[in-house]
């Protein structure tokens, strides 16, 4: 018997565990279907391009066709102990602060900036030092981008004459702005939540790890939850039992599908999948937003970039063992070294996109398999819009826990999201235009300077663009009887039940999302401890 059952050690379940550990009088359980996360690849910052690809490291959920006889795509999550922070481009955001307040006017109380900002401030180790709006001293290293690429430096002066202000650390402001990106990286290696929190909890008698276990569904005693029924990597069933509460950390696409199958979901859906009916609740599930990434690529006219660092066996062999001696260089970066926010339209109160850039280029996309980055030298860029407003959904296809998800991306369904998504593309073109970067051009690569409708634009976003990765909403919280938690991530109609993941975000929190889910988790373990 443990006091708490925690699903899922990705970014907010690592957290958890180590701020409910704590108190050596508490047991609590940490259930992770992936494994312990210990090869070399998982330390290397650009190692992702090897660990996306891999099911030994990664989920792999197939979506619907993004469009009429268009193809699905792959979402990715983390399948080691650190979930998808130990998989992710490590670009660490936090939000601004009207997109916190903005949770609280809707009803959640205790989620504004004013609670929020001193939550970030005891989780970091800002490399840059503490100040006011920044934290140093914590857990979780964030540090800015080593010994650049020069050609960065070009991007940013670029940015200045584009009118952005550039700044040493993008999360301290929240105007139009550029500048190196912040990343969960120390001393050229990866940051993630499992090294930031779960490895120094790891030692406390109190805290069991159980990798490579699989939750199955969620243990009901009438209203109550009371624990979890596991498989474990031996492939036997077993019920663990929670005296307190069972945390669900699953993230947007785990949680859900964790409810549905034990019965806690749209009552249709529930019933076509086979599972029987606890709890109608039709909003689990619903109301995903996702970012969708607008890509565009160039080839240079100079022999600039990293693309010959990257592009071929000898030449990874080559830096990589330069990175093993040094712990710098092209693979000790995030995935995106220049990250810039900008408004798309002179109307826009503050930034409504975001701009990640890259010195480098990958060749084409070809669907399921892995795009190589090219030989000749390129720069890549890719942008979205800030907080979308399109909404998709997904629901399980059977009863059984290793069946596939129908998962509908929602892509561009609203006016402003299309509208906003072409406005930014075409300030990014605007962006690639403005010397100095204007003059290492030779061309266009993707999509080409065929593309200019809006359609055209939305279209090559759907076919040659990207997945964020940063899915939300699928158990928001709110005030509404049919928000699927409360403002303290209690799920309604099951007793001690909670989430704590992206997926109880109603609205996007500007920006990469795993800063705000690690802070998300280290603000709900004091609404679980004080209710204690």
């Amino acid at each position: 018997m443990y006091d708490y059952v925690v699903v899922g050690a990705g970014s907010a379940g690592c957290v958890l565990a180590d701020r409910l550990s704590r108190d050596p009088g508490t047991r609590v359980l940490l259930v992770e279907a992936g494994g312990t996360g210990r090869h070399p690849y998982l330390r290397i910052p650009k190692g992702v391009g090897k660990l996306f690809g891999d099911p030994a490291f990664s989920w792999h959920y197939r979506t619907r066709p993004l469009r009429e006889g268009g193809s699905p795509e792959m979402w990715v999550r983390g399948k080691v102990l650190g979930g998808s922070s130990a998989v992710n481009g490590m670009v660490y955001n936090r939000g601004t602060r009207a997109d916190w307040d903005s949770l609280a006017e809707l009803g959640n109380a205790g989620w504004g900036w004013d609670e929020i900002l001193p939550v970030f401030r005891a989780m970091e180790d800002n490399a840059f030092g503490a100040t006011a709006t920044r934290g140093a001293g914590g857990p979780l290293h964030v540090s800015g981008v080593r010994d650049p690429d020069p050609l960065c430096d070009e991007l940013l002066a670029t940015g200045a004459r584009f009118g952005l202000r550039t700044v040493p650390d993008v999360n301290e402001e929240d105007g139009e702005r550029i500048g190196y990106a912040m990343a969960t990286i120390k001393a050229g290696q990866r940051f993630s939540a499992a090294r930031a929190f779960l490895r120094r909890a790891r030692s406390r008698p109190n805290l069991t790890v159980a990798h490579r276990t699989t939750a199955l569904r969620v243990l009901c005693d009438g209203d109550r939850a009371v624990g979890v029924r596991v498989r474990t990597a031996e492939g036997h069933e077993e019920d663990v039992r929670a005296r307190r509460e069972v945390v669900l950390a699953l993230g947007s696409l785990g949680t859900p599908r964790l409810l549905q199958l034990s019965g806690i979901g749209p009552a249709e859906t529930l019933r076509q999948a086979g599972v029987d009916v606890r709890l109608d609740r039709p909003q689990v599930g619903a109301r995903l937003r996702e970012h969708r990434c607008l890509a565009l690529r160039f080839r240079l006219n100079a022999p600039l970039g990293v693309n010959h660092r990257l592009a071929t066996a000898a030449a990874q062999a080559r830096t990589g063992a330069g990175y093993l001696l040094t712990r710098r260089g092209p693979l000790a970066r995030p995935a995106y070294d220049v990250i810039g926010f900008l408004r798309t339209r002179p109307e826009s109160a503050r930034p409504d996109a975001e701009i990640l850039l890259a010195p480098w280029s990958l060749g084409a996309l070809t669907p399921g398999k892995p795009a190589g980055v090219e030989r000749e030298p390129g720069v890549s860029a890719c942008a979205m819009v800030l907080r979308p407003t399109s909404e998709g959904s997904l629901a399980i296809t059977s009863a059984d826990p290793d069946a596939g998800l129908d998962i509908d991306p929602g892509y561009w369904r609203s006016a402003y999201d299309r509208e906003v998504g072409a406005a930014l593309f075409r300030r990014l073109r605007e962006f690639f235009a403005t010397e100095p970067i204007a003059s290492r051009i030779r061309r266009e690569t993707f999509p080409g300077p065929g593309t200019g409708t809006d359609e055209e634009i939305i279209r090559s976003s759907l076919d040659g663009g990207y997945c964020g990765f940063h899915a939300i909403g699928t158990c928001a919280m709110g005030s509404a009887p049919d928000d699927v938690t409360d403002s303290r991530l209690k799920v309604r109609g099951v007793d001690h039940l909670r989430v704590v993941d992206a997926s109880v975000l109603p609205v996007m929190v500007s920006g990469n999302l795993n800063g705000p889910v690690m802070a998300l988790a280290w603000r709900a373990a004091r609404f679980i401890l004080d209710e204690d």
